[in-house]
C-alpha cells in the first residue's frame, strides 16, 4: 500500500495527554465498536486514490473486492464466483456471484468493477492507484496528457452480461487474480459515476457504495472515521463486533497511554520508548512476531551526486548503504521488533531470499563505505548535505537520528542531517508532490501476497511520474522487461526466481534503501475480551475483535 506509512497526522500532542483533540478520550469499553489508531488519510475514500495506511485501514473494511484474503494471505474468492485464465494469462473471464448490493440497494454488476477500473486507469481522473491497472488493455491510451473527458473506458474490459466480463491483457500477467483482491479495484456504484461531483461527494463520504463487512458511518476530519457492521454483507469476512471507529493521532506516544487508560482498544504501532518493555506491559494485550512491512528510504533518481543511472550516483548510493548498521538499529532503537533486511521484500513473502547476489550493499562495512565514497567524490565532488525527511508525528525520529549518525560517523563528516516534517499529510503531499530535494522515509505493507506487488508498484517505470507509488521516479528499461518477464510465467517458483533477478539490479541502483522488516507487533487493550491478533499486512485482524 502505497507507501502505506504506518504514521499518523496533525498536530503534535503532549506524551502524557489523554486525547483530548486528538482523537476522543471517552471510554468505549461500553459497547462493541473496536476504537482503532489510524492517519487522517491523505486524500479521500474513493479505492483507488489511496496508497498510505490512513485511508486504506478503513477502506479495506468498507469495499469488498472479487477475492479477499485470510489472515494469513490465502485468497478466496468473494464477489467473484470464477475467475478463469487462458493458457497464457493474457485474457481472464470473471463471473459474479448473485446477491451482491451496495448499500444504496443497487446491483453489483459487471459494469461496476468495470467503470470502477477504466475510472481510476483514467489519466483525467488523477487517481493515485492508476499503475495497478497498466497490464489490461488500452491503459497507454488513457493515460494521454491531454484530450481525455475521463470517461473513456480501458478496452480491455469487456461486459458480457450482468454477472461476466472479460479482461484482455496487454501482456501476460499471471499476478493478476491475486492483483485484483487489492482496495483500488473494488466496484463502485452507477451513483459515483453521474458527475465530477459526485465521484468527489463519494471521496467524503461513500455511504452508498459498500460492499465490504462493515457501512461508513461518518468522517470527522482530523478526529476520526466511523463505521458499522454491514448486515447485508455475506463475504468471506465474519464480523465479531458492531463497528469500528478509526482515532487520528497526532503522537504514538498518546495512542499508547489510550490503551494503557482503555479509551483506546488496538494500535499496530510501539512508540520507541515502549519496545523493551510493551510485551511485558501488564496494562496492556501485546503482539509482536514476524511481520510483512519493510522500511525503507528513497532518494529521488535524479537527484545531483546521487543519479541511479550515473556511476558517480551508484557509487554515492552504495557507500550511504553501506554507512548505515542496520543492526545497531534493529537492536537498540527497535529492541528486536525489526530485523536488518537482505532484500525488497519481507520473509514473509512467497520467493524471499536472504542470499541475493549483491545484498553486501546491505552490510555495514565502514572501509568500504568510505571507499566508495572516495571514488564518487574523485568523479564529482559533493559538498552539500544529504537531508533525511520523515514526519515527526509518526514515531521515526529516533530512527532516523540514527540513521543520520550512522552516516555521519562512517564517512567522517556531516554528510547527513536530519529533516523533520510536522504531519504525515505535509510530509506525503511533498512527495506527492515532487518537492523532495534529499532522502525521504518509505515503506510497504503488501496488498496482496506477491514479491511482484512490493517490485512493481515501487520501482517500475509506468508507477512512476505520479502514476503509482514509485516515489523517486526510477526508470531502468532492464529492471521493467524482467518484470514483464515474471509476468508472462504462470510457472510461481519461475516467476520468483526472475523476481529475485530484478531484486539484484535494484541493488546495484539502489533507488531505495531497505532498512529493516517490521515485526507484526501492537498492543490492544484489556477491553478486548477475544479476536485481537495480526494479520499477513501486519494490522490488526478488526473484524474478529470483540468486548464482549
Amino acid at each position: 500500500m502505497k507507501n502505506k506509512a504506518l504514521t499518523v497526522a496533525a498536530v503534535v500532542c503532549a506524551a502524557a495527554m489523554m486525547l483530548s483533540g486528538c482523537g476522543s478520550s471517552s471510554s468505549s469499553s461500553d459497547s462493541n465498536i473496536i476504537t482503532a489508531y489510524n492517519s487522517e488519510p491523505q486524500k479521500n475514500l474513493i479505492p483507488s486514490n489511496i496508497n498510505e495506511t490512513g485511508g486504506g485501514k478503513p477502506a479495506d473494511l468498507l469495499f469488498a473486492r472479487l477475492v479477499s484474503f485470510d489472515a494469513k494471505g490465502n485468497a478466496s474468492n468473494e464477489v467473484a464466483e470464477s475467475i478463469k485464465s487462458n493458457d497464457d494469462a493474457t485474457q481472464y473471464t470473471i463471473k459474479l456471484k448473485d446477491g451482491w448490493k451496495f448499500t444504496d440497494g443497487t446491483p453489483v454488476t459487471a459494469e461496476s468493477f468495470t467503470k470502477a477500473w477504466s475510472y481510476a486507469a483514467n489519466a483525467k481522473n488523477a487517481m493515485i492507484c492508476s499503475s495497478f491497472f497498466n497490464t489490461i488493455a488500452g491503459y497507454d491510451d488513457l493515460q494521454k496528457t491531454s484530450g481525455l473527458k475521463g470517461t473513456e473506458q480501458l478496452s480491455g474490459l469487456k461486459v458480457v452480461d450482468d454477472k461476466t466480463f472479460t479482461v484482455t491483457l496487454s501482456q501476460p500477467d499471471s499476478v493478476f487474480p491475486l492483483k485484483v483482491g487489492y482496495t483500488a479495484f473494488a466496484p463502485l456504484p452507477d451513483s459515483f459515476f453521474k458527475s465530477a461531483q459526485a465521484a468527489k461527494d463519494f471521496g467524503q463520504n461513500p455511504k452508498d457504495g459498500c460492499t465490504g463487512p462493515y457501512v461508513f458511518d461518518h468522517w470527522d476530519h482530523n478526529k476520526e472515521i466511523g463505521m458499522l457492521k454491514n448486515a447485508s454483507y455475506t463475504g468471506n469476512r465474519k464480523v465479531q463486533n458492531d463497528g469500528v471507529t478509526f482515532k487520528v493521532y497526532t503522537s504514538d506516544v498518546a495512542a499508547y497511554s489510550d490503551i494503557q487508560a482503555g479509551n483506546l482498544d488496538v494500535m499496530e504501532s510501539i512508540p520507541a520508548a515502549q519496545t523493551k518493555t510493551f510485551e511485558k506491559d501488564s496494562k496492556v494485550q501485546a503482539y509482536n512476531k514476524a511481520g510483512s512491512t519493510i522500511q525503507t528510504f528513497t532518494i529521488p533518481a535524479s537527484l545531483e551526486h546521487f543519479q541511479t543511472n550515473t556511476e558517480e550516483g551508484q557509487l554515492r548510493r552504495q557507500a550511504i548503504s553501506m554507512a548505515i548498521d542496520r543492526s545497531a538499529i534493529t537492536d537498540k532503537v527497535l529492541s528486536g521488533t525489526g530485523t536488518p533486511t537482505l532484500d525488497f521484500t519481507s520473509p514473509m513473502t512467497p520467493g524471499y531470499s536472504k542470499s541475493l547476489k549483491g545484498n553486501e550493499v546491505l552490510k555495514y562495512n565502514k572501509a568500504k563505505a568510505n571507499e566508495l565514497w572516495k571514488k564518487a567524490d574523485a568523479i564529482s565532488k559533493f559538498t552539500g548535505k544529504l537531508t533525511f525527511s520523515y514526519n515527526a508525528d509518526g514515531g521515526h525520529e529516533p530512527i532516523y537520528k540514527a540513521v543520520v549518525n550512522s552516516i555521519n560517523n562512517t564517512l567522517g563528516s556531516e554528510v547527513a542531517a536530519t529533516n523533520p516534517m510536522p504531519t504525515f499529510n505535509e510530509f506525503r503531499d511533498a512527495v506527492t508532490n515532487r518537492k523532495m530535494t534529499g532522502a525521504f522515509r518509505t515503506g510497504w505493507q503488501p496488498d496482496y501476497p506477491s514479491a511482484e506487488n512490493y517490485l512493481f508498484q515501487i520501482f517500475d517505470s509506468k508507477a512512476a511520474d505520479g502514476n503509482g507509488s514509485n516515489d523517486g521516479d526510477y526508470k531502468n528499461p532492464e529492471f521493467d522487461a524482467m518484470l514483464d518477464k515474471a509476468y508472462a510465467t504462470t510457472d510461481a517458483d519461475a516467476a520468483n526466481k526472475l523476481y529475485q533477478q530484478s531484486e539484484e539490479l535494484l541493488l546495484k541502483e539502489l533507488p531505495a534503501f531497505p532498512l529493516y522488516n517490521e515485526n507484526a507487533r501492537g498492543v490492544a487493550s484489556k477491553n478486548v475480551k477475544s479476536g485481537f491478533a495480526m494479520n499477513w499486512q501486519n494490522l490488526p485482524t478488526y473484524e474478529k475483535m470483540t468486548k464482549k
